[in-house]
């Protein structure tokens, strides 16, 4: 898959129209920010927001704004029968304009992307590879969760459990207890629980020490900090704590860690 031309965020007065009868000649990925008026194929499509369509190089089609603006993220690329496998295998369905309800995720995406490969910094070429991945990965995604029957909400709730869970691998100190973090969801403690295991295969209690003890690893392999100031950086009370909980999950102390290195 090679990406040809990308733009980000493209808005347009309500005299666009792009008519293409014989088809773009390339593939081509909309990202549909606002009502827009729709012919494939011959087919005509009242299109809303938050939509997306991906068309094949010889697809006769025509799109326009429905009202006073059309804005889009697109990206223009070429692909083999490899590509044409994996949206096969990752139900992404060429020609046929499916709504997704938020555009955002993939919007920052493709705004990356767009960044990536205007730029002459090195590797740039191999960091837009990596992102063509997640890109479709995450359309995937979005199809298969609007598809599920997934409410906004429920998507938007999934988003800040995320945001959570990565905050517990990142500043694992910042993590409150267990029953303040379902009540910033709006949540029981038990339903905050079940439905953050639901998500993530895991138990809330279990990211929680594994983000604590990764971070532990990280500062006991680079830096000279006492075992007490190790342990109030990431989030322990007080150092005994700590050092059963390290001995309980890495069967070594943490000062035996340490020797290791």
């Amino acid at each position: 898959m090679k990406i040809g031309s990308i733009g980000y965020n493209y808005s347009h007065d309500a005299s666009f129209v792009m008519d293409r009868p014989n088809g773009i000649g390339c593939f081509l990925l909309l990202l549909i920010k606002e009502p827009s008026v729709f012919e494939i194929n011959g087919e005509h499509f009242n299109v809303s927001k938050n939509s997306f369509v991906i068309f094949t190089p010889q697809t006769p089609c025509l799109y326009k704004a429905a009202g006073k603006t059309y804005c889009d993220d697109w990206i223009f690329f070429d692909c083999d029968e490899r590509d044409y496998e994996l949206f096969k295998r990752l139900g992404i369905t060429l020609n046929t304009i499916i709504h997704l309800g938020d555009l955002t995720e993939l919007s920052k995406i493709i705004h990356i992307l767009a960044y990536e490969h205007y730029s002459a910094e090195p590797l740039h070429d191999e960091i837009e590879r990596k992102y063509i991945d997640i890109l479709f990965l995450r359309l995937s995604q979005c199809i298969k969760t609007k598809s599920s029957g997934c409410s906004e909400a429920l998507v938007k709730k999934n988003y800040r459990f995320t945001q959570l869970r990565n905050l517990m691998y990142t500043a694992p100190e910042s993590i409150p207890d267990v029953s303040e973090m379902a009540a910033q969801l709006n949540m029981s403690r038990s339903a905050f629980q079940h439905l953050y295991k639901k998500i993530f295969g895991t138990s809330v209690i279990n990211d929680v020490i594994n983000g604590r003890l990764n971070k532990a690893k990280r500062l006991l392999s680079s830096t000279n900090l006492t075992i007490k100031e190790i342990a109030e950086k990431c989030g322990y009370s007080n150092e005994y704590n700590f050092m059963r909980q390290f001995k309980s999950r890495l069967s070594m102390t943490p000062t035996e860690y340490r020797k290791m290195l």
